[in-house]
């Protein structure tokens, strides 16, 4: 039996998947194993996944009949996991040779039930550090100490769900990715995460590389696709809201709610001009389904810049019931 499970999801990533194996082949050892999904690629990049097959220790290549998107390709790939832990892969990201490693190490180091790590970010050939901004490092802690406080970027604002290594019982306790998401399915990865989870660890380990940039990822898209990060965070304030503890958590995932649609609205203009109109009309009825006080109290805090922002759309939505 394997003590890592690697999950590569793939989709028409030809130009990049090469540099991805050839990551993997440095990373391959007795205990590793890699499982790529290829969810109906229509370029070569299902050609080169099997040619890889064969040559790359304990690779095998599972094909999706249809595109469903990377929520059912990483799934596909942890009901086919065999390893004691698991991590997961784009199929244009890569690996610093030897990274494998150092992450089993780190896991089972700490004893925890994830471990999450720094990342290189790559654009072009520029490279930049990003941290993990966990409270403490290379110590165990409960996971939902990393989760507040709402005015601070903390874990579930590092939603890189590639950057960690994950103990096999978390999956079999029912976690999995949202398959009716098409974008933004990791940040409620990250929540749910950090909510059911028991111990987790932080550590400085740089060795897997993130290409920004690339005309064909999901973050570069202008059609509704990126609206999903609505429906993504209404289940996420759903879970809040029925935790024991929601008095404590309800600050933060309200006030991350209204810095995406800040964002989203202030970008609003570079979307289709359908995808622009449900944008604006759906985050206000979403605003206004949050506890009144509590919003007002955020939009307060949040800044001016992102306060006007916010309050035109609630001013919209006031207009069209009127």
């Amino acid at each position: 039996m394997p003590k890592l499970s690697v999950i590569v999801a793939c989709h028409n990533v030809q130009d990049f998947v090469p540099n991805t194996l050839r990551s993997l082949a440095r990373n391959a050892g007795p205990e590793t194993e890699f499982i790529l999904v290829d969810d109906r690629s229509t370029d070569a990049t299902g050609e080169i996944l099997g040619r890889a097959e064969g040559e790359l220790p304990r690779a095998r290549v599972i094909r999706h009949d249809q595109n469903m998107g990377i929520s059912h390709a990483r799934n596909t790939g942890i009901e086919a996991a065999k390893g004691d832990y698991l991590t997961f892969l784009d199929g244009d990201d890569w690996y610093a040779p030897g990274y494998l490693d150092q992450l089993v190490a780190a896991i089972e180091d700490l004893g925890c039930d994830f471990v999450r790590t720094d990342h290189v970010q790559s654009h072009g050939k520029r490279r930049t550090i990003a941290r993990a901004p966990a409270p403490r490092r290379g110590e165990v802690i409960n996971p939902r100490d990393a989760i507040a406080p709402a005015d601070r970027k903390t874990m579930v604002d590092y939603p890189f769900v590639w950057a960690g290594i994950y103990r096999r019982g978390l999956f079999e306790d029912g976690m999995r990715f949202e398959t009716h998401l098409r974008t933004a399915e990791d940040r409620v990865f990250s929540w749910q995460l950090h909510l059911r989870a028991k111990t987790f660890a932080s550590v400085g380990l740089l060795g897997v590389f993130y290409r920004r940039g690339v005309t064909t990822s999901l973050t570069q898209i202008r059609d509704d696709r990126q609206l999903d990060f609505l429906p993504a965070h209404d289940l996420i304030l759903r879970e809040v809201t029925a935790d024991p503890e929601a008095d404590r958590f309800l600050p933060k995932i309200i006030r991350t709610y209204c810095a995406m649609i800040a964002f989203h609205a202030a970008n609003a203009g570079r979307y289709e001009p359908e995808a622009a109109r449900r944008l604006k009309q759906e985050s206000a009825a979403a605003m206004r389904r949050f506890p009144p006080q509590l919003l007002e109290r955020t939009l307060v805090a949040m800044g001016e810049d992102r306060e006007r922002v916010l309050r035109r759309l609630l001013g919209r939505l006031r207009k069209a019931v009127a």
